[in-house]
């Protein structure tokens, strides 16, 4: 089932529909009542497996329809873009966060964010928006811009459904939490709702390392691993 673009939309019609299908609806609370917490998540995540797998899949045998050629500034934008969707991705796997599946509860410790949550609240989502976004402008062909696309439309209405579900959940607990927090990355920082030396400093320098390792680790195996070079045409 790929080989051509309508291949390509359906897979991605299909990895949005059963994310969004089935956990962000009632159908979720409903299988969990039938198959217990367990049984949902060892079921869900094997249907966003083959979701994901036939959407790359069926992006790798697509054909390259150019919508527009990249100018060569093009090429820096996910250079410049991807550091940041590094550190919140490492960030956002190492930090405790009530928006993470099995740690609500923190919550209830009215500890207030840490870290990487002082930039946005939902560092994974926006550590993946932010590889698909960038990588879109130097990617300008109808297979890349469905492919990329649907990752971004995943993870940002994602963010967005998450705090949707947690204010549904959390009631005034959610609230305080997001009262020091932002969903949008840097806005708690730039309105004054945290401090950015303290956000550096709980971040912390291993963290800080582990990215820009990653970072130059992809950059030099980009060729060998996508068969494409990130680095601007000479």
């Amino acid at each position: 089932m790929t080989g051509n673009l309508g291949w390509l939309a359906l897979a991605s019609a299909f990895l949005l529909a059963t994310h969004f299908g089935i956990a962000s609806t009632g159908l979720r609370a409903t299988l969990i009542g039938k198959i217990g917490e367990g049984g949902y998540r060892a079921v869900y995540s094997l249907i966003s497996l083959a979701a994901f797998v036939w959407l790359v899949m069926a992006y790798g045998a697509a054909p390259l329809m150019p919508v527009w050629f990249p100018d060569t500034w093009m090429w820096f934008v996910p250079l410049a873009v991807m550091p940041l969707a590094f550190l919140l991705l490492v960030g956002g796997v190492s930090t405790p966060n009530p928006t993470a599946v099995g740690q609500e509860k923190l919550l209830e410790q009215e500890l207030g964010p840490r870290g990487v949550l002082k930039i946005t609240r939902n560092p994974v989502m926006w550590g993946i928006g932010l590889w698909s976004l960038a990588h879109m402008v130097p990617n300008g062909d109808w297979a890349s811009l469905l492919f990329f696309g649907t990752l971004a439309v995943l993870a940002l209405l994602g963010s967005v459904l998450i705090d949707a579900k947690n204010a549904a959940r959390h009631g005034d607990a959610w609230t305080r939490w997001t009262q020091l927090s932002s969903n949008i990355p840097f806005v708690a920082l730039i309105q004054g709702r945290q401090d950015l030396g303290i956000t550096i400093r709980e971040i912390g320098w291993v963290r800080l390392a582990v990215a820009l390792v990653l970072y130059a680790g992809l950059l030099h195996g980009h060729s060998w691993l996508f068969g494409v070079s990130p680095l601007p045409p000479v």
